[in-house]
């Protein structure tokens, strides 16, 4: 019997992403990373500097403008929106691996090959935030009600010393990781994806979810370890940003290669 002819047109056969990949990987890209880092050091340093000075910008201004109650989430939302900031820095690699020239223009004003599909991965993960920031905010009207913001001095005696707190800490632990395992899957490959490949917005974030979800155990390995470095940058009063963003910048492009191979 013959078989009725497709009505939708088949999409050619995606490559086969690389599944299973072993925790130790992880450490080779911090080690990658660490040695493009050093490749051309100035360009990275600066680019980190300036990630640096944008961030003590916008804390400033939160705490300028008395909003210094969202500078908790705010510091965990940097997190989501980092990836997008690092554009430059997979550039860098990239130019790097293929024996390119770079300079610091050329890891400021990139052209990736999805053109204006990043802008929007990065509005939505803008709205991610805003989202995430907003939760933050009711979650804590729903345990205080409407008192104000004791400010940043009182903070550690308000979560740990009264029920309110405790109970605040509890679900806003699990709301933040809900909104931090969606981020992370779907930003953790897809703007290098988009910087490599035409792709549409959707589909990068579609396929970086794939594969983290195909690769748990050193997925959550690589997120420890960017974890870790975020919180010594801030304890170091974001300074720490300056070396440790690029480093985690270019191990991000050799975690996407090695998870991507390119077409066959």
């Amino acid at each position: 019997m013959d078989t009725l002819p497709d009505i939708v047109p088949r999409l050619p056969r995606e490559e086969s992403w690389h599944r299973d990949v072993p925790r130790t990987e992880a450490l080779e890209w911090l080690r990658a990373g660490w040695r493009d880092f050093k490749t051309e050091r100035t360009n990275s340093l600066l680019y980190g500097g300036l990630v640096f000075v944008i961030s003590l910008i916008v804390i400033g201004g939160m705490l300028f403008l008395g909003m210094d109650y969202l500078l908790f989430p705010a510091l965990s939302a940097f997190m989501v929106f980092g990836p997008a900031l690092a554009i430059g820095l997979y550039e860098k690699s990239r130019r790097l691996a293929a024996g390119e020239p770079v300079t610091l223009s050329d890891m400021v004003f990139v052209r990736p090959k999805s053109g204006y599909q990043v802008l929007y991965a990065g509005v939505m993960l803008c709205l991610l935030v805003v989202l995430w920031m907003r939760a933050a905010v009711l979650l804590y009207a729903l345990f205080f009600g409407m008192v104000p913001f004791g400010g940043m001095g009182s903070i550690l005696t308000t979560l740990f010393t009264t029920s309110e707190g405790w109970g605040l800490l509890f679900v806003g632990s699990l709301v933040g990781g809900l909104f931090a395992a969606l981020s992370f899957s779907i930003s953790a490959f897809s703007i290098p994806m988009m910087l490599d490949r035409e792709l549409d917005a959707f589909t990068a974030m579609a396929r970086s979810m794939a594969i983290v979800s195909n690769n748990l155990p050193i997925m959550l390995s690589w997120g420890a370890i960017v974890l870790s470095l975020f919180v010594f940058s801030v304890i170091t009063g974001l300074l720490g940003l300056v070396i440790a963003f690029p480093v985690l910048g270019h191990a991000t492009w050799h975690a996407y290669k090695t998870m991507c191979p390119p077409p066959k």
